[in-house]
């Protein structure tokens, strides 16, 4: 009360500049940011990622799925572009590399390249384990989970279900799908990368 008492008591000059003042401040400031928004920022060193651990994301940025893809495909393409090697065998050959990539890169390696402040956490777990935090059944460990299925089937057709060929394909793609199962996350069989 005594504030609106003390504002009314004021002339009408003063209550006008107050409010021309607040509506020069708020100009300078929304030209301030417009004209820094336009300015190249600059590089903040010495300042960490947002993400505590950036390995658990990193298989949802954008266009990774695509890249993926297009590089299982180029794999294929060098492949076929080798003279000597028939179409079953390029099948054959282009699963098992890229199956083995993924056993190395997802379930072999451990540890993330940058350092995180989780205390170690990340140094005991695999990409796998730590892809999405280790949440289970999320969209990139479905897709990741599905391709090498895809390509086993196409394999599987191409090589028209050869024996020989068949054998290898299903041995190469229950080794990077055993690992996937939720049940052995973290799970070391035979203590094998334990550490």
């Amino acid at each position: 009360r005594t504030l609106q008492k003390s504002t009314s008591a004021l002339p009408k000059s003063f209550c006008a500049q107050q409010q021309e003042d607040k509506l020069i401040l708020a100009i300078v400031v929304y030209v301030k940011t417009v004209c820094c928004s336009l300015l190249p920022t600059r590089m903040n060193v010495g300042v960490a990622h947002s993400e505590v651990n950036p390995n658990t994301r990193v298989m949802n940025s954008r266009g990774i799925w695509l890249t993926y893809a297009l590089g299982v495909g180029v794999l294929h393409i060098v492949l076929l572009s080798i003279p000597f090697f028939s179409v079953p065998v390029v099948w054959t050959l282009t699963n098992v590399i890229h199956n083995l990539g993924m056993y190395v890169f997802m379930h072999a390696v451990k540890g993330t390249p940058f350092e995180t402040p989780d205390q170690g956490k990340a140094r005991l777990l695999t990409h796998w384990e730590q892809l999405d935090g280790g949440v289970q059944f999320t969209s990139s460990r479905k897709f990741f989970t599905i391709s090498p299925i895809i390509l086993y089937f196409l394999a599987s057709f191409y090589t028209k279900y050869n024996t020989t060929h068949f054998v290898i394909n299903t041995v190469s793609l229950l080794s990077v799908l055993i690992p996937k199962l939720p049940q052995l996350h973290g799970v070391r069989i035979l203590g094998i990368n334990k550490y």
